[in-house]
């Protein structure tokens, strides 16, 4: 038997889906359609979001994992092979180099934004030739992926420089980032995420990302050659001509030309997709307005450090992070995850860096002073509630028991 919840308490969900009547009448037209896998609502879905982020192809799969070992594959990456990876990640960016036998080369964060931090990204490279990092300096640096974390961009313009320095290619991970865009330097033109923003753009529809269809991605790219090899591999290394083996003019013979994989994205997934992604500027903007909230009401707060939102940057607000100035704040981050869940509101940390894993330790050898502005930031994160539907006296919620649990004397945990 668990105690009954307190008198008055508000509970928050870390995430709610956004699901509107269109979604679910489209879900429910594709169930009655009697055709539930791969198929046309996959493919508008395809061509609507490719036109939707300014790309010239997209391919539907069924999670940002699948698009990025899609892309990686595509490239051509293999044993021998390095490529770039932000320590600070989810599982996913560096576990895709892993499948292709090649190794990720760690780089830190920026201490700010939390993204991939170029300069070091330099010094990684030189380090790896001179053997000064935990890796084999045989290994031949190839490609880089940056990840946009929380839903900020990376300044894409930069990372092309550092990829022309070092002749690298660039798959971007961007699965908080839509609909997110950046302007590199003043007065230039905005560019969206997946706007040929990198040789390939990998997206996420996860169930807590701007828009969902339940599980999910989409890789996008400017190159038909790569577009027709994700596509290949994305459903068992089947010929081109087999996509349409079922529908009525389609032949049932098929040929397999390379080993592939089982990633393709369903017509029901389709559906719910196709109307998420018309919704999507519309559900930034109420991720962009609790942010603000969130922004002012927490503002004055000298125990925790707010996250960046820059003039330059359309936001997607997949997260927000705050970060305690352990210096000035009378409760640690366990303590605090724990206090806000106790109160029954919903909050997480995003992300434990991948140099503190174990499998990252024990293979290859990385150590906690390696990269000590992740080692260190990590430490100090909390990313609190944010969704579209989040009613005022949820975030409200959210925003006394953060200011009352960082303001207060308290044990720490």
């Amino acid at each position: 038997m668990t105690d009954p919840k307190p008198s008055g308490r508000i509970d928050v969900p870390f995430f709610r889906p956004s699901i509107g009547e269109e979604e679910i009448r489209e879900v429910v037209d594709c169930l009655r359609s009697g055709w539930l896998t791969t198929g046309s609502r996959t493919r508008q879905f395809e061509t609507e979001f490719a036109a939707a982020v300014g790309a010239e192809h997209a391919v539907a799969v069924n999670s940002c994992t699948a698009a990025l070992h899609l892309a990686v594959e595509a490239l051509g990456l293999g044993p021998g092979q390095a490529v770039l990876v932000p320590t600070m990640t989810f599982a996913a960016t560096a576990e895709v180099v892993r499948y292709q036998g090649a190794v990720p080369l760690l780089v830190d964060c920026d201490p700010v934004t939390l993204n991939m931090d170029l300069d070091d990204a330099d010094r990684r490279i030189a380090d790896l030739k001179a053997g000064r990092t935990p890796l084999d300096r045989g290994l031949a640096v190839v490609g880089v992926m940056p990840v946009h974390v929380g839903g900020l961009m990376i300044d894409m313009e930069a990372v092309g420089a550092l990829a022309a320095r070092h002749g690298l290619w660039v798959v971007e991970d961007a699965a908080h980032a839509l609909p997110a865009a950046f302007r590199p330097g003043p007065g230039g033109p905005w560019r969206r995420c997946g706007e040929n923003t990198a040789a390939v753009t990998c997206f996420s529809f996860y169930a807590n990302k701007t828009i969902t269809t339940g599980e999910g991605g989409m890789a996008v790219t400017a190159s038909p050659e790569l577009e027709a090899r994700m596509r290949q591999m994305s459903l068992h290394g089947l010929s081109r001509d087999a996509w349409d083996r079922y529908a009525g003019n389609g032949s049932w013979d098929y040929r397999i030309v390379a080993p592939g994989y089982k990633y393709n994205l369903t017509d029901i997934a389709a559906a719910l997709g196709i109307h998420q992604l018309r919704r999507a500027e519309q559900l930034r903007r109420e991720r962009e307005s609790l942010a603000r909230v969130y922004l002012e009401a927490l503002g004055d707060l000298e125990s925790v450090e707010l996250p960046p939102a820059p003039a330059d940057r359309v936001h997607a607000w997949h997260l927000f992070p705050i970060r305690l100035r352990l210096d000035r704040v009378p409760i640690s981050r366990n303590a605090l995850v724990a206090a806000l869940r106790g109160r029954g509101i919903g909050c997480s940390v995003h992300w434990r860096p991948l140099h503190l894993h174990p499998y990252y330790e024990e293979t290859f050898g990385w150590r906690p002073a390696a990269l000590p502005v992740a080692t260190s930031v990590w430490e100090t994160l909390v990313s609190l509630p944010l969704f579209p539907g989040m009613s005022a006296e949820e975030q409200q919620a959210v925003v006394g028991a953060v200011r009352e649990l960082c303001n207060r004397r308290a044990c720490r945990g």
